[in-house]
């Protein structure tokens, strides 16, 4: 089987802009998908919302908007990006989405399910109980989740980011996302994701020009550093 590394950050708008394609290779046969979170927000990097952060994200987010079709709402547009309160953190969502890896092996719905909280609806996710409250809503038993977090919480997740770099530095990959293709022997081939944003269909039949017809047993069900940059 070939597996497409997703090299990303749950806070990364341009992140939100490749969803749709995620989604798509996620039904492609023969294609596994392993989630790289980079933590791009963590430690030193957390940082709160000011005027000056939204009068920097804007632009790239209408830019996303325009070029994917990605929907922003209001409660992020002017209540999120105006809650001088709200902490950026990558870590507690990246904990997360490890969380519903495990148990599920739904990551990768954790993912979008976080992204859509944040850009749609402006909820905070780094705060643990709206974390909670996420995994309920994807139907993940509530003592397991809280159990899985707190084991993966702190150094396993941290772990996680320093492995997540060592991917990307690996691939020569500039930031986040960085998308990898490994062929079954090993191979290693970076996408260039950018012809594709807003052509989702497009993506995946270019994932299956690559990816070797799986057998039949092997059909299961599927879904830089410093900041981001304009496509």
């Amino acid at each position: 089987m070939s597996t497409l590394h997703y090299i990303f950050d749950p806070l990364c708008g341009w992140c939100y802009a490749v969803a749709p394609l995620l989604r798509a290779a996620h039904a492609v046969p023969g294609l596994s998908i392993a989630l790289h979170g980079g933590g791009m927000m963590s430690g030193a990097n957390r940082r709160s919302i000011t005027p000056q952060w939204r009068d920097y994200v804007l632009p790239h987010d209408r830019r996303i908007a325009q070029l994917t079709g990605q929907p922003f709402g209001e409660a992020y547009f002017e209540g999120l990006l105006r809650d001088t309160t709200a902490v950026m953190d990558s870590a507690p969502p990246t904990t997360a989405i490890l969380a519903a890896e495990e148990l599920a092996g739904r990551g990768l719905d954790m993912a979008h399910h976080l992204q859509h909280a944040h850009y749609v609806e402006g909820r905070r996710i780094a705060d643990q109980a709206v974390l909670q409250a996420l995994a309920a809503e994807l139907g993940l038993e509530a003592a397991a989740f809280t159990a899985a977090f707190e084991r993966l919480a702190g150094e396993a997740t941290e772990q996680h980011f320093r492995e997540s770099r060592h991917w990307l530095a690996r691939v020569g990959g500039q930031g986040f996302p960085t998308l990898v293709l490994e062929q079954a022997d090993g191979a290693l081939a970076r996408i260039d994701v950018s012809p594709f944003l807003g052509q989702p269909e497009a993506f995946a039949a270019a994932l299956r020009q690559q990816v070797p017809a799986a057998d039949e047993e092997e059909m299961i069900p599927h879904c830089g550093l410093d900041g981001c940059t304009d496509a």
